[in-house]
């Protein structure tokens, strides 16, 4: 699935190439705002931070909500406590856009992360003319020398790179990069399962300084506390928030 995902995305983007060449996208990424400071806005704190995401669907749940507006769930997200807004930009199976980052991004003052299956310089340089602050590399998807070349690009740019992970092999690999940021996925891309318990096993061998970010599998407060008490900074929401009351469901995973 995973694979797919990437290929798909690639080659989602080699058609907007076309339409618009690397050239004007890393003109249009350098003549950008400078992107906010994603690393303070995620820093550890007394109580967990929150990324919420906009997402209508995906390829495990399927249909999850039609968010029309995106930009006004994103500062649903803001007023609600976020820390920074993630917006899945992938068409084919999450059914989100570029035009979606665009929005959020004009209507919210906190980071916004491009999440997407990201394998090129050019899905890097979009993402930046697009306005976001942060950009996901996923270790399963890359090669070692693609994954330093990307996450360089995505530091030259002023932007921070939310590496994920899935293993202890891939961990490793994130640390080697030198990422302040970094994710544990609980969905295994590949098979789409769930494993609820892998943050806790991994995040003893993230060092302090690195900003730990725990992904998938929260839909209570229960699970945000689960993730906290394993040592998450950070954990990212989608599912949960756009299926209820934004606002309502952020104050509660936020008062763990």
């Amino acid at each position: 699935m995973l694979a797919d995902l990437t290929a798909g995305a690639l080659s989602d983007a080699r058609q907007r190439e076309i339409l618009r060449p690397l050239a004007q996208v890393e003109a249009a990424a350098t003549d950008a705002p400078p992107a906010l400071d994603a690393l303070s806005a995620l820093a550890p704190a007394d109580r967990v931070k929150i990324i919420a995401e906009v997402k209508r669907a995906s390829p495990s749940r399927g249909d999850l909500a039609d968010i029309p507006d995106p930009a006004q769930l994103a500062v649903s997200y803001e007023r609600g406590g976020a820390s920074a807004i993630s917006v899945l930009t992938e068409g084919r199976k999450f059914k989100g856009s570029l035009d979606d980052l665009v929005n959020v991004r004009e209507s919210v003052g906190i980071p916004v992360l491009r999440k997407d299956f990201i394998s090129i310089p050019y899905q890097v340089f979009e993402a930046r003319a697009a306005g976001a602050d942060l950009a996901l590399l996923i270790v399963a998807a890359l090669d070692t020398k693609t994954l330093t070349e990307l996450y360089g690009l995505i530091t030259d740019l002023g932007m921070t790179a939310l590496v994920e992970t899935h293993s202890a092999d891939e961990l490793e690999r994130a640390l080697d990069l030198g990422a302040g940021l970094i994710g544990v996925n609980a969905r295994n891309l590949s098979t789409f399962e769930l494993d609820r318990d892998l943050f806790g096993r991994l995040a003893p061998q993230i060092p302090s300084g690195v900003i730990r970010v725990a992904e998938s599998a929260v839909l209570a407060p229960a699970d945000v506390a689960h993730y906290r008490e394993a040592g998450a900074d950070v954990v990212l929401i989608g599912e949960a928030l756009v299926t209820n009351d934004p606002i309502l469901t952020l104050g509660e995973f936020l008062a763990v």
